[in-house]
């Protein structure tokens, strides 16, 4: 096999419907070299066979299956074994079975990445092109309305997995941290590499074609209003679990925090741990908010009850 610039990670579950297009569109793009890193989660469909025949076929010599024996893990934990497996000073980019990408995604995300410095975490992600199942276009998805950062990384995720790239630097921090059960694997890379204090690095341009069907696992809602009725609905412990998990796991590993996010962090876990006070003077910090105005003032109320 020859040397590859990029390490594609692909975990397949169930996903037999559409992992054929997906791995079509790897054959589309342009640029760097790459190779595709896989595991199989205890599919009971054909999922792995379609990746086998792809290594077989038109894949030959760039396919490197990763098993184990431990069947179904789940997502992250098994994006996380995959990126554990990835070849050393390699730029990782994370995979969905359900999408297409664009021919243009990995150059994109390289350019990006390789103007950061090697020493320093650098997460790149980009817009999305929201299409129905058939591939119909829907939109595109929606640009940043504040920067990315920490402790923001707390509060909502918005490296959308199926677009994240990271440098080596990032992979090695990613690849040494503990994550929490709650966590999505893409949530937890952007987390680790804000609060190192790392770089995020924001695509307008949309890499891949995303997919919204009733099987996708997190999926992006399809308006504001739909967004809002849901987080309402689902109330604040879902999410207070979570956030929680989330400060919990990084204040257990201050080896991945920078000095800024140790002090966030520490008067975000006083709060947590603490009354009202505490928790006003948590919320006090200008990070500590979510995209919208009006989602940043749900947050606040949940952060106050929950």
């Amino acid at each position: 096999m020859t040397p590859a610039n990029v390490a594609i990670l692909l975990s397949t579950w169930n996903g037999a419907t559409y992992l054929p297009d997906q791995l079509a569109s790897f054959l589309k793009l342009h640029g760097p070299a790459w190779k595709l890193y896989w595991r199989d989660d205890g599919s009971e469909d054909r999922s792995a066979d379609i990746v086998r025949a792809f290594a077989a076929g038109d894949g030959a010599g760039k396919v490197v299956e990763c098993p184990d024996n431990r069947g179904r893990i789940g997502i992250t934990a098994s994006f996380l074994t995959l990126l554990r497996r990835a070849p050393d000073n390699c730029i990782v980019a994370f995979a969905d079975q359900d999408d297409v990408w664009l021919p243009e995604k990995l150059a994109r995300g390289v350019a990006a990445l390789t103007q950061v410095g090697d020493h320093l975490p650098a997460l790149y992600c980009a817009r999305q092109s929201l299409v129905t199942a058939s591939l119909r276009p829907i939109r595109l998805s929606a640009r940043l309305a504040e920067p990315p950062g920490f402790p923001q990384a707390l509060t909502q995720n918005i490296a959308t997995g199926c677009t994240v790239m990271l440098n080596p630097a990032a992979v090695r921090l990613i690849a040494a941290s503990r994550a929490p059960p709650a966590t999505l694997h893409d949530w937890w890379a952007y987390l680790v590499v804000t609060a190192a204090g790392g770089r995020v690095l924001i695509d307008d341009a949309a890499t891949v074609l995303y997919r919204q069907h009733e099987g996708n696992a997190v999926g992006v809602p399809l308006s504001p209003w739909k967004r809002a009725v849901a987080a309402v609905r689902r109330g604040p412990g879902v999410f207070m679990r979570t956030f929680r998990q989330h400060a919990e796991a990084l204040a257990a590993q201050p080896e991945l925090l920078s000095p800024p996010a140790r002090d966030a962090l520490e008067l975000i876990s006083a709060g947590l741990r603490g009354g009202v006070r505490p928790r006003l003077a948590a919320l006090r910090h200008p990070g500590l908010q979510r995209q919208s105005f009006g989602e940043t003032q749900l947050f606040r109320l949940w952060f106050l009850i929950g």
